[in-house]
């Protein structure tokens, strides 16, 4: 890994630090321009925000999504404590963003939680298909 990486990775490390000092849960992200400027940082805030989905991922990716034209958010990386969950990754993509690298693997994390993760919700479908479909057909194209 290429010190630019590491020094990246770190900085996330230690928003994700301030993030579990300020009593959320210990997850931090920045996002790097393609010059390799810092564009933004977050932390976790889904306790004190009284938001299960203030993930920094996610606020990374909205402000992205806001504030970044597509040609510039395709060209950056975001640094994260952590790799991003189900929720966080859907807003990436959708955000166009170029890459994530993170310092801690979804399945490593699962080894440090007692009990593992949340339970999995049972989704039952599809159904309806036509009647879903009229709503969608033709939005894309």
């Amino acid at each position: 890994m290429i010190q630019d990486h590491e020094d990246h990775l770190r900085r996330a490390i230690a928003l994700a630090s301030e993030a579990r000092a300020s009593g959320n849960p210990p997850f931090g992200s920045l996002l790097v321009g393609p010059d390799g400027e810092v564009l933004v940082e977050e932390r976790n805030t889904s306790v004190t925000g009284d938001d299960i989905t203030a993930h920094p991922e996610l606020k990374v990716a909205r402000w992205a999504a806001r504030e970044l034209d597509p040609a510039t958010a395709a060209g950056t990386t975001m640094y994260t404590s952590c790799q991003p969950c189900n929720m966080c990754t859907g807003a990436i993509e959708r955000a166009g963003l170029g890459r994530v690298v993170y310092a801690l693997s979804g399945e490593q994390l699962m080894t440090l939680k007692p009990g593992g993760g949340f339970p999995p919700v049972p989704q039952e479908g599809p159904a309806l298909f036509e009647e879903a479909r009229a709503a969608v057909d033709g939005y894309y194209t």
